[in-house]
């Protein structure tokens, strides 16, 4: 293709020289308003034929379609307020006796408890020596885990 390439010396335009004449911009506007019309009236005539041929039948209930609520973990609606009931429910637990399993007499104990027993037990060790202890020591730990046992 030959493309009109602009020399300086030429007089040809390249702009629009004359207006839309206000009989144009009329025509176009009834005829948008015309399509509209057209397009509503088609809308009309298919929506009564599917309310007369296509009867939807009865409303559905609005209890039909009740969704069942997901499996767990769930979002949250209020993390502030649950991180605080958890943090409250395990001090609860840190501070309490307990039973974690009760067929194995496995059983929880305050960790102020806790912490006195390791002192009088002592800590284990690597070394392939246990800890001397005294047989007062050996009687009074066996007492208090007797008692936590069976919930004296």
């Amino acid at each position: 293709m030959h493309e009109a390439k602009e020399q300086p010396g030429s007089s040809e335009r390249r702009y629009e020289t004359r207006d839309v004449t206000v009989r144009t911009a009329l025509y176009s506007a009834i005829g948008i308003v015309l399509l509209t019309v057209a397009g509503l009236a088609a809308s009309g005539l298919v929506m009564q034929y599917f309310m007369t041929v296509q009867k939807l039948g009865p409303p559905a209930s609005p209890f039909d379609n009740t969704r069942a609520v997901p499996p767990p973990p769930r979002l949250q609606v209020s993390p502030a307020e649950t991180l605080k009931a958890f943090e409250a429910e395990e001090q609860v637990k840190l501070a309490s006796y307990g039973w974690v399993d009760k067929n194995a007499g496995l059983v929880r104990i305050p960790i102020e408890r806790a912490m006195e027993l390791s002192l009088h037990k002592g800590f284990l060790t690597r070394t392939s020596q246990a800890p001397a202890r005294s047989s007062a020591q050996e009687g009074a730990a066996a007492a208090s885990i007797s008692k936590l046992r069976h919930g004296k």
